[in-house]
């Protein structure tokens, strides 16, 4: 789906479900990786995330589109248009919109430093930081925390 193609999807998508015209632009954002979508209150411009435009995720993309369009909508009207207010939850329940993206494998993976195990039930706790093992114990059983792996990592030198 390309700029053209997407502009004319969210025209649609609010005549359909909002009965009010998007007068504005929307522009495709290929460094977004936690979010689907932003609304600038500035110039009313929406971004949408450029890994939704494909055909596996339409649904996603539809939903992502009807939230995006709340936040425009509500604030061209001088309402709430936060998620906190009322009339934003209120109107995205409404059109059926998302509340939330979904992950579809864009998230940055956690490099953890430290592994404990559990002495009693075994359980893993990776952990960026060192921690002191008489003081923390096993959130489960109470049992003694042990160090069992420590990862090395490459220093980056200037």
């Amino acid at each position: 789906m390309n700029q053209q193609e997407l502009q004319q999807l969210v025209e649609q998508i609010s005549r359909q479900y909002f009965h009010r015209p998007f007068i504005h632009q929307v522009k495709i954002n290929r460094r977004m990786t936690t979010t689907g979508g932003r609304y600038h209150l500035d110039d009313h411009h929406l971004e949408i995330n450029a890994h939704f435009l494909t055909p596996q995720y339409h649904d996603y993309l539809i939903g992502i589109i009807k939230h995006e369009l709340c936040h425009y909508h509500l604030h061209r009207l001088g309402l709430g248009y936060q998620h906190k207010d009322r009339d934003f939850k209120t109107l995205l329940q409404k059109v059926g919109g998302s509340c939330y993206a979904p992950d579809i494998g864009l998230r940055r993976q956690k490099k953890y430093n430290y592994l404990y195990v559990c002495a009693n039930c075994g359980l893993h706790y990776p952990r960026m930081r060192k921690i002191n093992t008489r003081r923390y114990r096993c959130g489960k059983c109470k049992g003694a925390l042990r160090l069992a792996t420590v990862f090395e990592r490459k220093k980056n030198k200037i």
